[in-house]
């Protein structure tokens, strides 16, 4: 094993966390302040945090060696790659328009009120799930469903909440979403090699988030609105509808199944890509420059515009990876895991989990509700508490999930999702902007998916561990030695 230059900081093993307190600093600077939501910012946060952490590094060149193993972990290469291929599907669906497909339904059966945003949750929860963006599925759904659901009876801050739930519980089950793969990839095996597979953990999964979005849907459909309509409604929906859209479904539906049957994201992305493009040409939903072209001497197209669109989500990989490299090379996760393994509540299985949402649930707040950042730092660390329990990596993954995209990622004043709709909900004629705590209360599958996963933590609904050669098991068998991989490998 290669042995690499200790890394020792002026001040002690504390100073460690300078590139993270820079960090948080910029987060809070560009969210709060500057009110700016954008990606590239946040990764730029991560580098001048690096810049600054090395200064106070008593070796300069083991600093930067540090970084360079971190960021070019397998685990960190994996979901760069992964990202920039599902950022070509994501594109690709937001061309053809899929949301226009469900509000000509909506407007074809005349709905409006709860019914209306409960209608609006359910399309926003399947476009989430398509595009495995929450953050984009928001850009594209407010736009079409807020102004038209107030015009036509919905409770604004409760169409807004359910647009937000959608676009969450998208990210939380999506198997292409970034959020999913980060929490799988993190969350290794001890007894094969390998870390948990996409299509395992989603399977897993889908029994929390389905319970949480069924009582969200309950309540929107309830308290969502009194019906009433107001003036015109007719004409941004008439605008926004789009019947032929709904074809693209075809392609996707099979993307998912490929998803689950493979459990290679790969390769239904790949299949993904290739129908849906083919599905998209022929019902002229899209044209071939719409795929690939140029204008102006700029290429153009969605298979471009996909990759351009993860390069934000790329680089704060690399940045957030490199600061996790300094973490681990200075100690400082060891740390942190024996103080939660050797405290009382991290010495049963039902601590361990604890301690996981606990964690999970904190750093999701102090990085500002991004929890594709949160949980790439706190991954390894919610790794490490599980695998000590045995818990199995689907049930690490699925904790840590759940909790960064509960209640944690929706917090008013620090969140991300409602700064950024909250943004979404202005410059509407006749239609009110809403702040940050309303939508907050209106934000129903979060706050939900948190009760959910209590109940689950406490009662140990879904609880499994690892059993040989990395078997989901009820049962506790540690009679076998538990092994500790050399390197993570790439997550299918």
């Amino acid at each position: 094993m290669t042995k690499h230059p200790s890394l020792t900081f002026r001040g002690g093993w504390l100073m460690a966390f300078i590139p993270i307190a820079v960090f948080l600093s910029l987060c809070v600077l560009f969210f709060v302040v500057f009110k700016a939501f954008d990606m590239t910012a946040l990764a730029m946060s991560g580098i001048v945090a690096l810049l600054i952490g090395a200064v106070f590094a008593r070796n300069y060149g083991a600093f930067w060696d540090a970084v360079m193993r971190g960021i070019g972990s397998p685990t960190s290469v994996s979901i760069v790659v992964i990202l920039l291929v599902i950022g070509m599907f994501s594109e690709l669906v937001k061309a053809t328009n899929v949301s226009g497909g469900f509000v000509w339904i909506g407007t074809s059966i005349g709905i409006g009120g709860g019914g209306f945003t409960l209608f609006a949750f359910l399309t926003v929860c399947v476009v989430a799930m398509a595009t495995g963006s929450s953050i984009g599925t928001m850009f594209t759904a407010f736009p079409i469903f807020y102004p038209a659901g107030v015009l036509l009876g919905a409770d604004p801050a409760l169409l807004a909440g359910a647009i937000v739930s959608g676009a969450i519980f998208g990210d939380n089950l999506a198997p292409i979403s970034d959020t999913t793969i980060i929490s799988s990839s993190t969350q290794r095996f001890r007894r094969k090699a390998g870390v948990a597979d996409i299509a395992g953990v989603v399977s897993s999964r889908a029994r929390y988030a389905l319970t949480a979005a069924g009582i969200s849907a309950v309540l929107f459909a309830i308290f969502g609105g009194n019906g009433t309509p107001q003036g015109g409604a007719d004409a941004i929906l008439e605008a926004s509808a789009n019947p032929t859209a709904l074809i693209m479904l075809v392609p996707i539906t099979i993307m998912l199944v490929v998803a689950f049957l493979t459990r290679d994201i790969f390769k239904a992305v790949s299949v993904g890509l290739v129908l849906g493009t083919i599905t998209g040409l022929l019902a002229g939903l899209i044209v071939p420059s719409d795929v690939l072209g140029v204008t102006d001497g700029a290429p153009t197209g969605f298979l471009v515009g996909g990759v351009a669109s993860m390069l934000g989500t790329v680089a704060l990989v690399i940045s957030v990876f490199g600061i996790m490299g300094v973490l681990t090379a200075a100690g400082v996760l060891d740390r942190v895991v024996d103080a939660l393994v050797r405290g009382k509540l991290a010495r049963t299985p039902r601590g361990a989990e604890a301690a996981i949402a606990i964690g999970a649930s904190a750093t999701t707040v102090l990085f500002g509700g991004v929890n594709s950042a949160s949980m790439m730092t706190f991954g390894p660390v919610a790794d490490e508490i599980g695998s000590r329990m045995n818990l199995h990596p689907y049930r690490r993954s699925n904790i840590m999930d759940c909790f960064a995209m509960g209640i944690s990622c929706v917090v008013p004043f620090l969140s991300a999702f409602l700064f950024i709709a909250a943004l979404l909900t202005s410059g509407y004629d006749g239609v009110p902007a809403l702040s940050t705590t309303q939508i907050f209360l209106g934000a129903l599958y979060p706050l939900v998916l948190t009760a959910v996963m209590i109940i689950a933590i406490v009662t140990g609904w879904g609880r499994r561990f690892e059993g040989p050669d990395g078997s989901v098991s009820r049962t506790r068998d540690l009679s076998e030695p538990v092994a500790e991989p050399a390197v993570a490998e790439v997550a299918h």
